[in-house]
């Protein structure tokens, strides 16, 4: 009796495998890269927020994580994941990637076409401003960690983020891979301390899975319009670096982005 070749047989399981292992892989890169500032934003914003609100009753804390979370659902999942990462030109992402898909749907001889090329320009001005600008709060934020931990820090905060600014960018020149590589792992771990130490202080104080009924953060801002007004800025906070699932498609890819923040990839 003739008998099947091996690889016949063991190939498309192999292929199975080693195709979900690269996913694998390149969805742990993704979350060291691109999950790596939106993983710490909620932190300090949430701080930042009770402290521009003035009060940390209960009603604020509900009210804020009301707001935080529900804000991250809005933007980041609906708006990102489900609909602005749909609008890739040619597997890339980024404003600059979305303006010439629109240019080249556009005539060049219609007055559109300034203003989409204007508005284009106006928002790659404030890429680069964010670029700048969020590195340095995220690692200042960061390290001003240290001097809740013992007051002996604070003359070193800003020596400390100058030396890790300065040595992220060193290794960030050498490209996507150097940086996802270790720093993957790295945010996996960190994620999961979080998610332990956040079911932990729910079976602590299980009120706070009443911030998950958006009616909180609404009712927060109508009976204090003003507080809240200028509350909602350190809210804007909690999704800082979302914009970082778009512009880094062209590096990963929309699946790992997706699997990595949703579990899957459709």
């Amino acid at each position: 009796m003739d008998r099947a070749h091996p690889l016949t047989v063991e190939t498309p399981a192999r292929l199975r495998a080693f195709r979900l292992s690269a996913e694998s892989r390149l969805a742990v890169a993704a979350l060291g890269v691109v999950y790596g500032d939106i993983g710490t934003s909620p932190l300090y914003a949430f701080r930042q927020s009770l402290v521009n609100f003035g009060d940390v009753s209960e009603r604020a804390i509900l009210g804020i994580v009301s707001l935080i979370v529900w804000a991250l659902m809005l933007v980041v999942t609906v708006k990102y994941v489900l609909v602005i990462m749909g609008a890739d030109n040619r597997g890339e992402g980024g404003l600059l990637a979305l303006t010439g898909l629109v240019l080249r749907n556009t005539s060049s001889r219609s007055r559109q076409y300034f203003w989409i090329m204007a508005a284009g320009l106006v928002g790659a001005a404030l890429f680069y401003g964010n670029g700048v600008i969020t590195p340095a709060i995220s690692v200042l934020s960061a390290v001003e960690g240290l001097k809740m931990a013992t007051p002996q820090f604070e003359p070193y905060i800003v020596p400390i983020s100058l030396v890790l600014l300065i040595g992220l960018f060193l290794v960030q020149r050498r490209g996507t891979t150097a940086i996802g590589g270790p720093f993957g792992p790295v945010m996996l771990v960190w994620f999961a301390v979080l998610g332990i130490l956040g079911a932990w202080g729910m079976m602590q104080h299980p009120r706070i899975l009443l911030a998950l009924d958006p009616t909180r953060g609404i009712t927060l801002l109508f009976d204090t319009p003003w507080r809240g007004f200028v509350m909602l800025g350190s809210v804007f906070l909690a999704m800082t670096g979302a914009e970082a699932l778009y512009a880094d498609m062209g590096h990963f890819g929309r699946t790992a982005i997706r699997t990595t923040w949703t579990g899957s990839s459709s």
